[in-house]
């Protein structure tokens, strides 16, 4: 719930800052300042950010782990400063949001063994066991976060070019071209795409069946489908097709913790 609270007072402060981009990029999703007013929007942020702290506080005072409310409290500070400069620089507001995503799953692993993570310190065997196996899962889910992220942050700004252009932003299609962007995002699917091969095959090895098949449909093939979509793109609606294939995959990525939570009950 504390991440869910932050993420959305960033994505408020977001569209806060962006309203004379999407005024260009897309105007018919605009929100603020036509349901809500930009005095309103900064409250949400700062109650959505308070309340994000809070429960950071609180499960940080539970398992005696002041860390995750620290870490929290600078993504708080981050999403600020991205909204305000770093989106508009090359490469660190993709690099930040990429980053920020992946600590999602990781304040996960640290809530839950706080001893091992600070300390290397478990009770017993058994507990070693299955907190190694977790901390892998964690890792490769972190991995995948942090790459698709920077996968559609790098093809939201294909998508955004003309009102980035207008604002003076420095992004990666605008600084180096659309074609480098492109060969940029193809980089980082291959790098995911490996990936995902090996972690199939490893579901294979360990027998997880239903897990290897649901991640070569619903994960694999789809981005295989991404990469020969970049391919074809060149204006801003294939770009925007994109963005939202790349959603779907996300969600298709989430889904599959189900299976990982039957697997190593």
């Amino acid at each position: 719930m504390a991440s869910i609270a932050i993420a959305a007072a960033g994505y408020i402060i977001n569209d806060y800052f962006d309203i004379n981009i999407d005024l260009v990029n897309k105007p018919d999703k605009i929100i603020i300042n036509k349901y809500i007013s930009r005095r309103w929007a900064l409250f949400w942020h700062l109650f959505l950010s308070l309340t994000g702290i809070v429960l950071s506080i609180i499960v940080s005072n539970a398992i005696n782990n002041w860390l995750i409310a620290i870490i929290n409290i600078v993504c708080v500070v981050l999403l600020w400063y991205y909204s305000t400069t770093y989106k508009r620089q090359l490469l660190i507001g993709n690099i930040l949001i990429s980053a920020l995503t992946a600590w999602v799953i990781m304040v996960m692993l640290m809530a839950e063994f706080p001893n091992w993570v600070l300390n290397n310190s478990v009770n017993t065997t058994i507990e070693q066991i299955t907190v190694v196996r977790l901390s892998r899962i964690a890792v490769l889910y972190a991995a995948f976060s942090f790459i698709l992220s920077l996968i559609r942050e790098a093809v939201k700004d294909l998508e955004d070019v003309p009102g980035d252009l207008k604002e003076g932003c420095k992004t990666m299609p605008i600084v180096w071209g659309a074609q480098a962007a492109k060969v940029f995002v193809g980089v980082w699917l291959v790098v995911l795409l490996a990936t995902l091969v090996i972690t199939i095959v490893y579901a294979f090895l360990l027998n997880w069946y239903l897990a290897a098949v649901y991640l070569m449909l619903l994960v694999f093939a789809p981005l295989v489908w991404l990469f020969k979509k970049l391919l074809k793109s060149r204006i801003v609606a294939d770009y925007a097709a994109l963005s939202k294939h790349i959603k779907w995959i996300m969600l298709s990525g989430i889904l599959s913790m189900i299976m990982v939570y039957f697997y190593t009950k």
